[in-house]
């Protein structure tokens, strides 16, 4: 699949998942409360406390990870404090173009595999970003479920590792990510293919996370 079509199937997903503070909360005539988003869904807000809980399970491996050996560019956010070393000789990077919310974009040379690296300057704890990342990339993918999460301790800082699977128009995506944030703003560092090839790229995808850093 070329990269401009998963990119547009991804877009909707990214948007999702970025627009974290787009919805407003309204009260029923039983009282409840819900959040309603700006496409149109909302959602009762005792389904999100619910989500919350689940934050509490989370637990931490206790392996360090560390940036590959042959991560050698330097690449530095000009909107917080994250950065990120890659291997230029498998991945292609430039500036986002088609995605607003994204600062850069990736793809592994000669394949189906595609980053970006989302950065803001606001500060959010890591557990709320996840409900609110899970919350609103229903908006595109209904059927979007975790299917693996966990903190890591990445270049000795603490990470939200997270696995996401859902369908969009049709195709499934598998969506893993790495999520930082410190008191300099939040970064989703995403890494995403259909998820079919997941099995053939999680080497890959592990080894360009881990070279995410804070500077």
């Amino acid at each position: 699949m070329k990269v401009t079509t998963l990119f547009s199937l991804l877009l909707l997903l990214n948007a999702a998942t970025c627009e974290l503070t787009a919805q407003k909360t309204a009260v029923t005539d039983d009282g409840e409360i819900v959040n309603l988003y700006d496409d149109g869904t909302w959602e009762y807000q005792d389904e999100i406390d619910e989500i919350d809980e689940t934050t509490v399970a989370i637990t931490t491996n206790p392996f360090p990870f560390k940036k590959s050996i042959d991560a050698k560019f330097f690449l530095k956010s000009k909107v917080n404090d994250s950065a990120f070393y890659i291997d230029t000789k498998k991945w292609q990077h430039a500036a986002a173009t088609n995605n607003v919310y994204a600062e850069y974009e990736f793809t592994l040379r000669g394949g189906d595999l595609y980053a970006m690296a989302i950065t803001e300057r606001i500060s959010i704890p890591l557990t709320v970003l996840k409900n609110a990342v899970v919350t609103n990339a229903r908006a595109a993918s209904p059927d979007i479920r975790v299917v693996h999460e966990e903190f890591r301790i990445v270049n000795n800082q603490t990470v939200l590792q997270m696995e996401m699977t859902g369908t969009i128009d049709g195709t499934e995506i598998t969506y893993f990510g790495y999520f930082l944030s410190t008191s300099a703003g939040t970064t989703q560092w995403l890494v995403y293919t259909g998820a079919n090839l997941m099995n053939e790229y999680r080497k890959e995808i592990e080894t360009l996370l881990n070279g995410i850093t804070v500077q």
